[in-house]
Order: structure tokens, then C-alpha cells, then sequence
């Protein structure tokens, strides 16, 4: 802020006009004053940065649709975010996107770097992105950035600085301008722009015609927004020369000393907020609320939880909540939200542990200090205006806050101390106290016990100051758990987490409204009194056994003791403590561990690190727990201070929050529920990108758009999400895949949920949402149909039955060709039998053959031999007869006897006739044949020119003879036997190294298989 008033504060001093000095001083401390006055407590900001998004730094211009989905012109594209999942949509040409608007035919168009154009879903519902860019004539496609995006009726404008395009019927008309195209944008039902030279004008027919031609506009200024008042008025922002009103043709100068200084700051852009207020995003200081007049309600800047300073754009979603596209990152300020949250301190990182509103001012306890401001009467306490300022003599951490007969006490590390005012002056320096416990009902209080590390000390009241009066004796357990039963005055309960319940019987002089100065200062026991008594309660007095984790608590005039076990509630007739039917039946085994009851009698308490309230507002208990400030209390020191139904403040691990219980009861958004995306995660494949229609359209799927998935992707997962943003820590999900899942699953906070290896079939993902009043949003659905794989398409059942038939063909022709290999191979099988046989037969033929050849051939051999003899014996006798006869005739010649001449010449005829060898021949030469098969008459066939001797050589050679046998047979000698061979041999044409016996053996053979 230094660098606004240095120039001027300067020139002010230089003027040397004392009256001037002190006006500007004045106004330095009152415009100081405005930006001080910020409201104590501050709603929910949630920073997204680049990392988070996973997109470019800068941030342009937000629109939300219909299904609640947030869009952002960003440096890297189009932007989305569901409340979960962030998704980038780059352009083709990969520019940064300046502007967007979503159009009357529910596309989302879009502005930038020389380019323009729509996104909108495909067949899967994923966003593409369709240019406009070619409709434009070549001579005017030389633009740079589309700065603005403006939709009218049907009609689409986009304005970069030397063209305005107005796409409408399919057709782009370009408007080239008078200078330089500054402002476009719609209002009231016109579409309005700057021009440098021409000022605003309105489009009319075709045709940009003046607009506002009188008034305060001055000769330069910069348009920024356009924002409706009423049908007739509407509010111009200008970047550095402040905002004017519109009426007619008339622009007036808003008055307002805030926004004079504002503007210095470069007012960027600006959105309603609602009907009396007004969001102004700034380059320099963030984002400020200010009413309708220009006065000052919140800022927004990095030391109130932003990112950074440069608020390019700001839009207001259906939920009231604001977002802020930055120079680098976006954030989230849930506007409306009923929590808040007040920081104390200015670094924001104290915890909060007490709180106390006193005498017109909110006290406030924390780690390292107490802190106050002044509020006033209120009725949301967190929309008071004001600082905390940090209460003197106080650095340290506090515990507790009470304010007893008018005075306000506090606890501390240090010490027990009294404040007044932002003053705290010490009433017992001493290490360690937790908190206070006044010991009567009756005003003034004169006895009040104060916890501390190591038991309970009293203070004392005297009329216009305490002072501490003693201790209870022998009891050194650090009492931070006060309470007081309204039965039994003089009773303390305490309990330590680990040590257990104890019950602190005083001495009737202790506790008594008698007379201060009987105490003992000292801190023994009072003189005349008898000593306090603490008794430890156990599992003989009715508790759990284990003495952990006990916390013992005064609801509803009832002593109540959380434990792990459940809630135990003391009997002061039995002295016992027995177990709670009536929280345990509320609470069914929270595991509660702290309780606070409310005016209206609702019983907040915490769960490990959940807050919760028991709400008795409906008749029946219900329980609601406020899931926005999980995690966030300082957890084993967890602090409530209610202080009525639309203030409750809550200790938090920075700073306090505050809880607008009424409103928060109110604030019942409608919760709806929406499947985003659909992944096929074995392969990452987008299989659906959340649209069933257009970007804006609110369509469910059709049979159609049913699609059908391969086998190969049937591990599929679901993303899933609700756009109640500033409710996101509050909504769980249900979900249920008809056609697998046999029922609904548990409420989890978990927004994905994948299926591994569907089988086939049609199936539709159903999933609900409900919020933390248990309110349950619609079931959305996606149906889908995974395809069987291939082997058990229609079609492969179709080649299955095909292939079947084939086969059944083809066993069919197998079985009848091994019927006929079967028949042919028994045909074989019985010509082999049969050829066995006949080779059985022949066989046995062959050995009766063979016997019979080898009888035969004995025979022949035999019958040879008979030849052979009787050829001998034919020789022998034609020997015999021949010598006979020479005998016969030399007897003849020497015999004188004529009668025995005529005697032996008769004998010598007689043995003559006998002798004839031819005859002899002849008949051998039969016999031969009948033995040897006509070998003889063959021969003499096939060899006409063999002689009689020949024969007979052939024949005894048939017969195996020998030479000197076949000489002696023939009468020859054995030269006359080879030259006889010899001559055969030749005539015969046989080789000489054939054999003649084997040759005549085998010839008689080859003439029986010739005749054969």
C-alpha cells in the first residue's frame, strides 16, 4: 500500500499547505482504515496450482455447466475440474485459450491465439474441439488473441483487438471497428464493445451503433465488466478508471472513496456476488467484495489464504462460491459457506485452544498469546468487521478463558491471569494451569478451583479481586477435566487420560459462600476444616477396566465419563458409575471422547479426529458430523465453545472456526452425482469422456450410445464425482455394477472404482452420492456391453458350427474311408490269409512236389541208374555177343564138322540178330524219354541237325555220366567222348563256361514251362 501515497504525501508536503497535509493524512488512515477492516472470520480457500491441475499457470475466464463442471480458459487449453478430476483439453495448435462462453446450443466456445472455435463431445462422449477459423475470409484471418467471447440469442462473438466475429446460421461476419476493439460483452439482453475512438457501442441488426453517448465516461478508459442492476441499469468496471453506472445513454461516476483507491490497483474483471454485492479481481492486490454502492465488505488476497495477488478472472458458480483464475494457479473461496474460519494471529499458524466474549470483545487463546478484538453486538459473529490485536503481557500458551463474577480469568503456562482490556496482569505465577470451576451457583462466586499440571489449586474472591487460597492436599494429578454435580456442591470431578476418574470431596468450609479470610493462602488445609479427599473410580466402581482414555464431562446436569467402552453415566445413589443406555444408544460405539452441550441442548462431541453434533432440534437425536473440520482441531486438546445456534466456535490447529450451526443446518445443496469418465485401465483407454449430449445439455444414455466394448478391454474402471465444492470432505459414494455386483457397497469417500476381467454381457454402472445430513442425490447410470472375444462372437459360433459340420463331414468321410480302409484292409487281411494259405498250400504243394521231384528225381536217378545198367548191361552183352560171335566163327573155321558148322553158324546168326544195337537204342532212347519228359524228342525239336550219337551224348550227359562211362556206352574212346562233346557243344552254340548237364537239366525244365 506504501506505493499509493509516497508521490503524493510528497508533493502534498511540497505544497506547504498545512490544511491539505492534514486532509490527505486523514485520508491515508481512513483508506488504511477500509483495507484494515477485513471481516474476523474468513471462509474456506482452497489453492489449486499448476501442480495440482496439471495445466498451464494462467488463468483467463471460468464458466460452470449445468451439471455443475467448472471450465477455465488456461495457457494450455481448456480446462475442466468436476470436483475431483482436473482434465486438459489442448487446442490443435496447442495456444494458449484467452476467453470461453457457453453458447445457447450448449457448446462451449472459445478464444485464442488466432484461433476460435467450440468444443463439443464426440460418439464417446470425450470433448473435441471443432475450429471456426476457416469460415473467416483469408484476408481477415490476421488477428492474435480472442480476448472476449460473448453469446446472444443465437448468435456467438468473439472480439480480438482488430476484429469482432459474430458467428450465427453457420456463417462468421467480421467487423473490423473504427481503432481498436478494447471491451466486449453482454448485458441486459445487448451485446455491447468498446472502441477506442467510438466509445461503447451496441449491436443492432447486423451493425455496432453508439450506445452510451453522455455522461462522466472519461477520454480514456479501459472496460473490464458489464454488470446487470436491474432490466434497465447496469454497472460499467473499468481497470483504472473506476465503475459507472449506465442508464439509457448515460454513464455516471459511482462515488465511492474505497474504489478510488481500488482502482489503482487494476480492477481485471468482476462478477456479481449476489444482488447487493459485488466481486473485483484486481492485478495487484487480489479480490475485493464490495456492495453495490462501492463500500468495502471482504479482501482477498495472499494474506488471506491466495495464491498470489493476480486475479484474472473471478465467476461466481450456482453454489455461491467464488473462484479466482490467477497469473498462476486457481483458487476456491466457499463465500457462502457457513464455516469460517478467524485467524488471530497475523501468521495464521496458531492454534487455537479458548475462547470468551467479554465485555464487547472476542478473546481468543492460543498457542503463543491471547489475542481480542472488539465485535459488538452481532448476530454471525464471523461477519464482524475488525483485527486482533495481541493482549499485552500474555505471550505463551493459554488453555482456558472464564469470566467469573465480571472478570475475565485466563489459564496459562504460566500462570493464572486477570485481563482487562488487551492488558493481562498475573494473579499466581506458577507453571501449569488448565482451566477454572466455579465452586457456587450464588453471585458473586467467592471460591473457584482452577485445574492445573499437577492438581487443583482455589482462588478466592474478595469483593473486587481473586487470590489464590490453597490446594487440595496429596492429590498431584494434572486436573485439565473440571466438573462440578449439581447435586453434590461440594464434589469435584476430574479425570487425567491415563490415571483415571476422580471425585474430590472438599471440606464444607472449602466450598462454603462464608466469610474469604477463613481460607489458608498458604494452601494447606482451611484452619478447623477437615482435608479434601480424592477417590480413584475403577472397574469395582462400575467403569472398564483399563483406566486410559477416560474424559469425564457434565451434560445435561449428568456426570458422564467417555471411555473406549462407550459413555458411563454416574449413579449418586449407588455411588457407581454404570454404562449409558441412552448415549450408547446414540452414539452405537463411536468411541466418543469429548462432549459439549449447546443452548438448545444439541450435544456436540469428537470421534477420534471427526467433529460431530448430536442435533435434538428434529424430536429424535440425530447425529451430524461435520466432515469440513476433520483433521483440522488440535487433536488430544480439541476445544468447543458454543455460544448459540449461530455461533459456534470450534479450536483448530490454526486459529479458531467458526460454525454458523443455523445456516449450516439450511445450507442443504442438492446433491447430484455424475460418472465422468469410463477407463479401460489395462491399456488406459478412454472408453467414455462424461457427455451423453452437448457440454451443457442434461441427457441421460440412449440405446444407442450403449457401446460395445472388445473382450480384450473388460478391466474397466469408473471415475465419478460431485459438484458440491465447497461439501467435497462431506460426500460418499455408493456404487453398484448391475450385472456383477449383487448390491449396492458401503458409502466410502472414494470417487473410482474398477472391474477386472468382466465377463460378457451387458452391464450398467449405477452410482449415488450423500452428504453428511444423509441426503442421497440419484442414481447416475452408464451401460455398457462387453463383447464376448472372438471365439465366442456370433460369427466364430457361426464358423464353430460351420467348423463342426466339417468335421462331422470329415469324420463322416474319415469313417467311411477307414470303413473302406477297414473293409479293404480285411479284403487284404483275407487275400493274405488266402495267400498265406495258398502259400501254405503251395508250400505244402511245393514239399509234396519236392517230395514227389526229389521220389522223381530218385526215381530217374534210380531209373538213370536202371538206364545206365541196362545200357551197361546192353554193352556188356553186345560185348559178350560180339566175342561169341568171333569166337563162334574161329570155332566155325577150324571145325571140320559140317553139320556143327551148320550148327554154329546158325548160332552165330542167332547171336548176330541178337546183337543189334540200334534196336537196343531204340528202345533205351523211349524209355529215356518217359523218364527225362521227351528231353530227346525236345532236343531233336528245337536242334533238327543233331545226329543219332549226338543224341545219345545229350542223353547220357543228361544223365550225368561220366566220360569213361559214356566211351564204354557209345564204344569210344575218351578222346572220342570230348571231341563228341566238343562237337555238341558247338552245335548246340553253347558258351564254354556253360555246363552241359546243368544246361540239358535246365533245358527239359524250361520246355515243361514252356509247355505249361
Amino acid at each position: 500500500m506504501v506505493r499509493h501515497y509516497v508521490n503524493p504525501l510528497i508533493s502534498v508536503l511540497q505544497s506547504r499547505n498545512m490544511i491539505h497535509i492534514a486532509v490527505f493524512l486523514f485520508l491515508v488512515l481512513f483508506v488504511q482504515r477500509l483495507y484494515a477492516q477485513n471481516t474476523i472470520g474468513l471462509p474456506e480457500v482452497v489453492n489449486y496450482s499448476k501442480q495440482t491441475y496439471h495445466a498451464g499457470t494462467q488463468n483467463w475466464a471460468i464458466r460452470q455447466g449445468r451439471n455443475g463442471v467448472m471450465y477455465f480458459a488456461n495457457n494450455e487449453g481448456l480446462l475442466t475440474f468436476d470436483g475431483i478430476y482436473w482434465r486438459t483439453y489442448p487446442l490443435p495448435n496447442k495456444t494458449k485459450v484467452r476467453s470461453l462462453e457457453i453458447g445457447a446450443d450448449n457448446r462451449i466456445y472459445i478464444g485464442g491465439e488466432n484461433e476460435f472455435g467450440y468444443f463439443t463431445p464426440d460418439k464417446r462422449g470425450v470433448l473435441h474441439y471443432v475450429s471456426l477459423r476457416n469460415l473467416v475470409h483469408e484476408r481477415d484471418r490476421s488477428f492474435a488473441d480472442i480476448w472476449n467471447v460473448a453469446v446472444l440469442n443465437g448468435s456467438v462473438f468473439f472480439r480480438a483487438s482488430n476484429r469482432i466475429f459474430v458467428y450465427e446460421d453457420n456463417a462468421v461476419s467480421v467487423f473490423s471497428g473504427g481503432s481498436h476493439w478494447r471491451f466486449m460483452g453482454v448485458c441486459n439482453g445487448i451485446a455491447v464493445a468498446q472502441d477506442a475512438a467510438s466509445g461503447l457501442l451496441r449491436y443492432d441488426n447486423g451493425r455496432w451503433v453508439p450506445w452510451i453517448t453522455a455522461g462522466e465516461l472519461p477520454s480514456e478508459y479501459l472496460t473490464t465488466s458489464l454488470l446487470s442492476v436491474d432490466k434497465e441499469h447496469a454497472l460499467l468496471v473499468t481497470m483504472d478508471a473506476g465503475l459507472y453506472r449506465l442508464s439509457g445513454d448515460r454513464a455516471t461516476r459511482l462515488q465511492s472513496a474505497f474504489i478510488d483507491q481500488v482502482k489503482s490497483e487494476r480492477i481485471y474483471a468482476a462478477t456479481r456476488v449476489n444482488e447487493k454485492l459485488i466481486a473485483l479481481a484486481t492485478s495487484l492486490g487480489g479480490c475485493y467484495i464490495v456492495t453495490n454502492e462501492g463500500e468495502f465488505v471482504h479482501r482477498f488476497a495472499r494474506a488471506d489464504g491466495l495464491q498470489n495477488n493476480n486475479v484474472l478472472s473471478v465467476f461466481r458458480d450456482r453454489d455461491k462460491n467464488l473462484w479466482l483464475g490467477l497469473d498462476n494457479g486457481i483458487d476456491f473461496i466457499a463465500y457462502d459457506n457457513a464455516i469460517k474460519t478467524m485467524y488471530p494471529a497475523a501468521t495464521k499458524d496458531e492454534a487455537g485452544y479458548a475462547s470468551l466474549i467479554h465485555k464487547g470483545r472476542l478473546y481468543v487463546g492460543t498457542s503463543n498469546g491471547l489475542y481480542s478484538v472488539a465485535v459488538g453486538q452481532f448476530s454471525d459473529l464471523s461477519y464482524v468487521k475488525g483485527t486482533f490485536s495481541f493482549v499485552a503481557h500474555s505471550r505463551g500458551q493459554v488453555w482456558g478463558l472464564s469470566e467469573i463474577n465480571g472478570k475475565l480469568l485466563m489459564a496459562h503456562h504460566e500462570g493464572i491471569f486477570e485481563v482487562e482490556g488487551n492488558q493481562a496482569r498475573p494473579v499466581e505465577k506458577r507453571n501449569g494451569f488448565w482451566g477454572f470451576l466455579p465452586l457456587s451457583r450464588i453471585y458473586p462466586v467467592t471460591k473457584v478451583a482452577v485445574g492445573n499440571y499437577n492438581g487443583i489449586n482455589f482462588l478466592e474472591y474478595n469483593g473486587s479481586t481473586f487470590r489464590p487460597v490453597g490446594r487440595v492436599e496429596g492429590f498431584d494429578v494434572a486436573a485439565r477435566f473440571l466438573s462440578t454435580d449439581a447435586r453434590e456442591e461440594n464434589v469435584i470431578w476430574t479425570s487425567h487420560p491415563y490415571r483415571g476418574v476422580y471425585k474430590v470431596t472438599l471440606p464444607d468450609s472449602e466450598h462454603s459462600s462464608g466469610d474469604p479470610s477463613g481460607g489458608d493462602p498458604s494452601g494447606g488445609v482451611p484452619s478447623g476444616g477437615a482435608p479434601s479427599q480424592a477417590r480413584l473410580y475403577t472397574h469395582k466402581d462400575g467403569l472398564p477396566l483399563s483406566l486410559n482414555h477416560n474424559y469425564i464431562y457434565k451434560v445435561k446436569n449428568k456426570i458422564l465419563v467417555a471411555t473406549e467402552k462407550g459413555i458411563y453415566e454416574y449413579n449418586a445413589a449407588t455411588d457407581r458409575f454404570t454404562a449409558s443406555a441412552y448415549y450408547n444408544g446414540i452414539f452405537q460405539n463411536l468411541g466418543v471422547r469429548y462432549l459439549k452441550e449447546d443452548q438448545a441442548g444439541n450435544v456436540w462431541f469428537v470421534r477420534g479426529k471427526e467433529l460431530g453434533v448430536v442435533d435434538m432440534s428434529g424430536g429424535s437425536p440425530k447425529i451430524i458430523f461435520l466432515p469440513e473440520i476433520n483433521h483440522k482441531m488440535v487433536s488430544g486438546f480439541e476445544y468447543i465453545h458454543p455460544l448459540n445456534e449461530e455461533n459456534i466456535l470450534i479450536g483448530g490447529e490454526k486459529g479458531i472456526y467458526h460454525i454458523n450451526y443455523k445456516k449450516y443446518k439450511q445450507n442443504k445443496s442438492r446433491i447430484a452425482v455424475q460418472i465422468s469418465a469410463m477407463r479401460s485401465f489395462g491399456t488406459d483407454s478412454l472408453l467414455f469422456g462424461g457427455y451423453f449430449g452437448e457440454i451443457n445439455d442434461l441427457k441421460k444414455q440412449t440405446d444407442e450410445q450403449i457401446p460395445r466394448i472388445t473382450n480384450r478391454l473388460n478391466s474397466v474402471g469408473f471415475e465419478f464425482s460431485s459438484t458440491l465444492f465447497s461439501q467435497q470432505s462431506s460426500i460418499e459414494y455408493a456404487y453398484f455394477l448391475e450385472g456383477f455386483d449383487s448390491n449396492w457397497s458401503n458409502w466410502s469417500a472414494r470417487s473410482a472404482k474398477e472391474y477386472t476381467h468382466l465377463p460378457p454381457g451387458h452391464y450398467t454402472f449405477k452410482v449415488k452420492a450423500r452428504n453428511n445430513f444423509g441426503s442421497e442425490s440419484e442414481a447416475a447410470g452408464y451401460s455398457f456391453v462387453i463383447l464376448p472375444p472372438w471365439y465366442q462372437s456370433i460369427w466364430a459360433y457361426l464358423a464353430y458350427g460351420v467348423l463342426i459340420l466339417g468335421l462331422a463331414w470329415l469324420f463322416y468321410k474319415w469313417q467311411e474311408k477307414r470303413f473302406l480302409q477297414q473293409q479293404q484292409m480285411h479284403l487284404e487281411e483275407q487275400k493274405r490269409l488266402q495267400y498265406l494259405h495258398q502259400l501254405e498250400l503251395e508250400k505244402n504243394e511245393k514239399e509234396i512236389i519236392k517230395l514227389k521231384n526229389e521220389k522223381l528225381e530218385a526215381e530217374i536217378l534210380h531209373k538213370n541208374t536202371d538206364l545206365a545198367t541196362s545200357a551197361m548191361h546192353l554193352v556188356q552183352k553186345a560185348e559178350l555177343l560180339s566175342k561169341l560171335k568171333t569166337d563162334l566163327v574161329k570155332i566155325t573155321k577150324s571145325a571140320e564138322d559140317d553139320k556143327i558148322n551148320d550148327d554154329l553158324k546158325k548160332m552165330i546168326k542167332v547171336v548176330g540178330d541178337e546183337n543189334k544195337v540200334d534196336k537196343d537204342w531204340g528202345q533205351f532212347s523211349k524209355h529215356f524219354d518217359s523218364v527225362h519228359s521227351n528231353f530227346l524228342i525236345a532236343l531233336k525239336e528245337k536242334y533238327p541237325n543233331l545226329t543219332a550219337n549226338e543224341l545219345k551224348m545229350a542223353a547220357y550227359l543228361r544223365m550225368n555220366l561220366s566220360s569213361k562211362e559214356i566211351a564204354q556206352l557209345m564204344n569210344i574212346s575218351l578222346r572220342g567222348v570230348e571231341v563228341s562233346r566238343y562237337r555238341l557243344r558247338k552245335k548246340l552254340q553253347l558258351p564254354t563256361d556253360v555246363n552241359m548237364f546243368n544246361f540239358f537239366l535246365g533245358f527239359h525244365l524250361d520246355e515243361s514251362k514252356e509247355k505249361a
